[in-house]
């Protein structure tokens, strides 16, 4: 009776979400609006505040969220070819209106979000809530998933083909017409859930084909081969599901990351709150081993935080007042104080999650050409096996031998392996580039990254960690070293220049204290000039800030030199004489040079630099890196513009960027890759994401684009060949319905198992 309780659940499970949310709006005439979102299994009720108070609200809820608990494992995992969650809301309940004393509600699904609300609801003020239904989950057992009762019925078909050819072999033909009447049942049970599903759409797929080979196959005398058939589409499915579920390994892991409740201090003390409850500028406090819930910033404390999940980072990274941390990241061993600065929608986890789920759901050029095509195919094959079942006889054919190589054609020409190919290729692929830390937006960008010849790469903040730091100090002739550090630490002190941070941190590691001073007046482009506390007069600026003065020629030329090397020179002088010059760089990657030589050695025709600094030390970054192609001094707009020259000179081009002034070079690239850890724009200009801020995955991405394009390949011309042979042997060599079956779903097992192969592969340099 278990099964039997489960099958009808299934049947009614479409309506289970909208009529559970309808229920809580009809009791409760208060309540305008109820939002249940798949991706983060969050409710939200919207209410009016004059008919229902806030108890009564989160009372009235309080079963809904139960009740979705219990579906929600289910809920959140959405059919594949749908795009949408397959145990839930129904397309078909998109727009469904019902009326309760006089008041209109509608149901509305936009693939991620149900939504029952009033229509046309005064405009007037409403109090909502937001309650995380897995915080009263009651896990849904395991025997009430697809996932568990797949693998069950193919293997209970596969039992009832063995028990039913043995008893045909002991001439017993009613157990064994028995047997096979289960296997079919047992086989086909997903088949015509999933075919009914699309014929109510008007559309046609495989899982009609193959229902009607096997029925047809019976009609002919083979129902073993029909039962056959049927147990293959279903193991195939099996390990269709399979990969499927692998790739949403990464979704679900990303998911637990996040903490359920954080610490938050107020001004009487702390209190435990929801995650979902944090408003930006609240503190709230982390303690040792615990996960961090939220983007913020240190304002007391210092650890090491655990970043391997989020940036990929396998080193702990330490952290004290004033450093950015990331909700889903492990505290070390000591206590943190963070001020929040994003909602718990808007952390970099959830943002990372929405894109693994949106590349998941986000199909391919070769998927969307395959589906259309699956429509126009299946039609063609039904009425080829039509037209061969009714005109053989004109012939002179049998009608049971015509209707026998009908059933023979509808089998060998389904195109199951085609269909099965795509999606479990590039589904692999997605899978695999997460755990690495490489965030692809769906198929279409696996199959762009394969074709590109030439990448463009931007200097600040990708092929440099966009962090300037102190590389030299050249005394002028005469000067005491510790007079001019002194005099660096006084004045930088008060400038909040980036430059003047890497001179400050590096007086002070030295032992250099800042003094107060009298004044201080920043020179726009040129320095700051400053009154120290005895009156005289300091600077720190470029050549154009000491014009008034004569420069002596050996500090000038320690200027130049330092340009020439790609550093940032600045002049110190104090009390009416040059002291030194002090210099300071953006460090490059170190795994950079290790990057570009990679994608050389794939084959890669050009690896260029855009940036929009000076020459000098962007011919000095890429001196560092291998780099031999330099364009420098570029505005946005420029950088389209050699985006151009490249792609007629070699073809697609990507581009690879921080995601912030980069962004139209992004967009317009034939492929976009940002360096993704913490930048909005980053995560929604660019085609790849690479989280961890690690150049080495961008070789990575790149051998496995092409890597699944070759697969794919594979898989395509395989499948087609297959098709081609099984058609061509129907007519020509009259092949046998269990032949066709063994060839037709043999094919289609290869092409999921070779596509499943992705989920393993590693490029050789990575190994």
């Amino acid at each position: 009776m278990g099964i039997v309780r489960y099958l009808r659940q299934r049947i009614a499970e479409a309506d289970s979400c909208v009529d559970e949310m309808a229920k809580v709006a009809r009791t409760h005439h208060g309540i305008r609006r109820i939002r249940y979102r798949y991706r983060d299994d969050t409710v939200e009720v919207e209410y009016d505040p004059r008919r229902l108070s806030a108890e009564s609200a989160q009372q009235a809820a309080e079963p809904l969220l139960r009740e979705l608990g219990v579906r929600a494992p289910d809920c959140s995992l959405r059919d594949p070819q749908q795009g949408v969650c397959a145990a839930c809301p129904s397309v078909a309940q998109h727009g469904k209106r019902w009326q309760v004393n006089g008041v209109a509600y509608r149901a509305l699904f936009d693939g991620e979000t149900l939504t029952i609300e009033q229509e046309n609801a005064p405009d007037e003020p409403t109090d909502r809530f937001l309650r995380r239904v897995k915080a009263i989950e009651r896990p849904a057992p395991r025997w009430q998933s697809r996932a568990f009762w797949e693998p069950i019925l193919s293997a209970l078909t596969l039992l009832m083909i063995v028990a039913g050819g043995l008893l045909r072999w002991g001439e017993q033909a009613t157990l064994a017409n028995l047997a096979y009447a289960v296997a079919y049942l047992a086989g086909g049970y997903f088949g015509v859930l999933d075919g009914y599903q699309t014929l109510k759409e008007r559309r046609l797929d495989v899982n009609f084909l193959m229902i009607a080979a096997a029925i047809g196959a019976a009609l002919v005398g083979e129902a073993p081969e029909g039962a056959t058939l049927l147990f293959l589409f279903s193991l195939s499915n099996t390990l269709q599901n399979y990969a499927l579920a692998r790739s949403r390994k990464a979704v679900r892991a990303l998911m637990a990351l996040q903490p359920d409740t954080a610490t938050r201090l107020t001004p009487t003390g702390a209190e435990t709150v929801p995650v979902e409850e944090l408003q930006v500028g609240d503190r709230v406090l982390t303690r040792p081993g615990e996960r961090i819930p939220t983007d913020g910033v240190v304002l007391q404390g210092e650890s090491h935080v655990d970043q391997s999940p989020i940036t990929g980072e396998s080193v702990p990274v330490h952290k004290t007042v004033g450093d950015k941390v990331f909700a889903g990241t492990v505290n070390g061993n000591g206590v943190l104080e963070i001020e929040v600065r994003a909602p718990a929608t808007e952390t970099l986890l959830q943002r990372i999650l929405q894109l693994v789920e949106q590349a998941q759901e986000q199909k391919a050029r070769t998927q969307r050409w395959l589906e259309r095509f699956e429509q126009r195919y299946a039609l063609a094959v039904i009425g080829g096996a039509a037209a061969v079942a009714l005109g053989l006889p004109l012939m002179g054919w049998s009608f049971p031998d015509a209707f026998y190589r009908a059933m023979t054609l509808l089998v060998v020409a389904s195109p199951c392996a085609l269909v099965i190919s795509t999606p479990a290729t590039l589904l692999s692929a997605i899978a695999n580039a997460a755990r690495r830390g490489v965030l692809f937006k769906g198929g279409e960008p696996i199959e762009r990254l394969a074709t590109v010849r030439a990448i463009a790469i931007d200097k600040t903040g990708t092929l440099t960690e966009g962090k300037l730091e102190f590389t030299d100090l050249v005394l002028a002739e005469g000067a005491s070293e510790a007079d001019a550090w002194q005099t660096i630490a006084d004045v930088e002190s008060r400038s909040e220049h980036p430059l003047a941070h890497a001179l400050l941190e590096a007086a002070q590691a030295r032992g250099y204290t800042p003094r107060p001073v009298q004044r201080v007046d920043a020179v726009p482009g040129k320095g700051i000039v400053a009154a120290l506390e005895d009156g005289t007069e300091a600077r720190i600026g470029n050549l154009r800030l000491f014009e008034d003065l004569a420069i002596p020629d050996a500090i000038e030329q320690a200027v130049h030199a330092l340009r020439g090397a790609g550093k940032t020179a600045m002049i110190v002088w104090a009390a009416g004489r040059f002291l030194g010059v002090a210099a300071a760089a953006d460090r490059v990657r170190p795994e950079a040079a290790q990057a570009v030589a990679q994608l050389r050695a794939q084959g890669v025709a050009c690896v260029a630099m855009l940036t929009g600094d000076a020459a000098p030390i962007a011919r000095a970054v890429a001196q560092q890196t291998g780099i031999e192609r330099v364009y420098a001094d570029l505005l946005p707009d420029e950088k389209l513009e050699v985006l151009r020259q490249l792609s007629a000179e070699y073809g697609a081009v990507a581009m690879v960027g921080d995601g912030v002034n980069d962004a139209p070079a992004l967009a317009a690239a034939e492929v976009g890759v940002a360096m993704g850890a913490g930048t909005d724009v980053a995560l929604e200009t660019a085609d790849v994401a690479l989280v961890g801020n690690d150049l080495n995955n961008l070789p990575y991405a790149l051998a496995l684009s092409r890597q699944a394009m070759r697969v794919l390949k594979q898989n395509l011309i395989f499948a087609t060949g297959v098709i081609v042979a099984l058609v061509i042997l129907t007519f020509a060599a009259n092949l046998r319905l269990p032949l066709g079956v063994v060839g037709h779903e043999g094919s289609t097992l290869l092409v999921v198992l070779n596509g499943l192969r992705l989920l393993f592969y590693r490029p050789t340099s990575s190994r």
